[in-house]
Formats: C-alpha cells, sequence, structure tokens
C-alpha cells in the first residue's frame, strides 16, 4: 500500500531536467514539499511553476562545492523546518576509452557522481536522523541514483564504472550505519534512459552509443521517478534498498 507524503520535504539533486525533474513531481504529487537544485536556475523556476510556487524552493546549487552544497541543505531547512528524503540524482556520464582519455572527464565526474553525492548526503544526515524520530511517518530516506554501470564494469566506461560502484559501497555502508535509526538507505541503478545524459559525451563516443542503443525503446525519466517514489513511499516497516531498471530490451 503507497503511503502519502503530507507534512514531509524533499530535496532532489539535478532537478533541472531528466529523473531529477520526474522524481521532483511525483514526490510533490505525492505530498511532500520539494527543494529542487541544479546549475541552471531557469529550469528550475519552470519546475516550481509547474508544481505550484508555494511548495517548492529553488536553489540554484553546484553540490561539487561543499560549500555550496551544505548552503543547499540549511536553506531547505531555514525554508520547510525539516529533511525528510533525500534524493542524491546530480550526475554526469562522459563514458569513453581510458587510454588516452581526456582526466578533466575522469575528475568531473568524481566530484559529481560522487564526492559531490558525499557532501549532500553528509549534510542532510542529522537533519534526516531527526525526521525519522519525529511525526508525521518517523522514518526518512536517502535514494541514490547509480546506474547499471555501479554494478558491471565495462570497456569504455572505467571512470564511470568507479564513481557509480563508489556510490554503490557508500550506499551500502551508510544503510548499515542507520537503518536501526530509521533511515533507509535505497539505491536506484537505471540502465539506459531518455535523458540529457548522453549529450555530454564526445562525438565519436556518442556514435557509438547511438548504435548500441539507438533502435531500443528506451526507459523515460518518468519510469525511474516512479520507481523512487516507490521505494520512498513504503511503510515504515519495509526498506527497498535496491531497484534495478532496464529498457526491456537492454542486454546488459
Amino acid at each position: 500500500m503507497t503511503e502519502r507524503l503530507d507534512g514531509t520535504v524533499a530535496l532532489v539533486t539535478g532537478a533541472s531536467s531528466g529523473i531529477g525533474e520526474a522524481t521532483a513531481v511525483a514526490l510533490a504529487e505525492a505530498g511532500a514539499q520539494v527543494a529542487v537544485a541544479a546549475r541552471r536556475r531557469d529550469r528550475l523556476e519552470s519546475l516550481a511553476d509547474r508544481i505550484g510556487r508555494d511548495r517548492v524552493l529553488v536553489l540554484e546549487t553546484d553540490v561539487t562545492d561543499e560549500t555550496q552544497a551544505r548552503a543547499m541543505v540549511d536553506q531547505t531547512v531555514a525554508r520547510f523546518g525539516r529533511i525528510d528524503t533525500l534524493v542524491n540524482n546530480a550526475g554526469v556520464m562522459l563514458l569513453g576509452p581510458i587510454v588516452d582519455a581526456p582526466v578533466e572527464e575522469w575528475r568531473r565526474m568524481v566530484e559529481l557522481n560522487l564526492l559531490g553525492l558525499l557532501y549532500c548526503t553528509h549534510a542532510s544526515l542529522p537533519h534526516l536522523l531527526s525526521a525519522a524520530d519525529s511525526e508525521p511517518r518517523r522514518v526518512a530516506d536517502v535514494v541514490n541514483v547509480s546506474s547499471v554501470a555501479g554494478r558491471v564494469a565495462r570497456s569504455g566506461s572505467g571512470v564511470y564504472n568507479a564513481a557509480k560502484f563508489g556510490v554503490v559501497a557508500f550506499s551500502e555502508s551508510l544503510r548499515q550505519e542507520v537503518t536501526r535509526r530509521h533511515v533507509r538507505v535505497s539505491i536506484v541503478e537505471p540502465g539506459a534512459v531518455a535523458t540529457e545524459l548522453a549529450t555530454h559525451v564526445r562525438p565519436e563516443i556518442l556514435e557509438g552509443m547511438l548504435t548500441t542503443f539507438g533502435p531500443m525503446e528506451m526507459l523515460q525519466s518518468e519510469d525511474i521517478a516512479e520507481a523512487i517514489a516507490f521505494a520512498v513511499t513504503r511503510p515504515r516497516r519495509m526498506a527497498v534498498n535496491e531497484v534495478l531498471v532496464r529498457p526491456t530490451e537492454q542486454e546488459r
């Protein structure tokens, strides 16, 4: 049975498009007030108009900057008084061979996909623990958006794999640490999703991706948002710790 999120507050990073945007909408529809964070303020403002200004806090934030990540959390609590759900969705996928790779791409992936997630989680945890000890639900959630790449390493995605494997390892360690205090930790691992993520890769890499995934009926952002909403609307007694979602046609 799905539980409502009325009286709770969700903070969603990477909310200016794709999975983050769809998740913010889904959690708002479930009753939560939502803080939406990303670098593209114009996109966030449009999202706030869509959901309803009285229920949304727009936070122009670069989560790779620890100071900004902490300010994002502080502003959310200042506006709404609490944080019950943290969705760490901000990320980038810069695929390509390890040999002769542009090292700045590696740095960007580690800073955003891993360090940014760590900063946001560390800053949010005191508030999540407090929420889990109070009404209305007496449970709180951290949802870390990983990837199929966090389960299986493949040629051409070595550092993306490394960052996402790191997300999975951190999530499981955190889960063991806080689960008895009713902070649930969920890893959501999408396969191929039709988002802007692939547009960040170099043209020669994109060409190969289109060959692999172009003919496939890919997932939509709303499919992953629905999985996230499912995880955080379970009864207090139930934790959904890992969700792997792939297009029906995706083999690996």
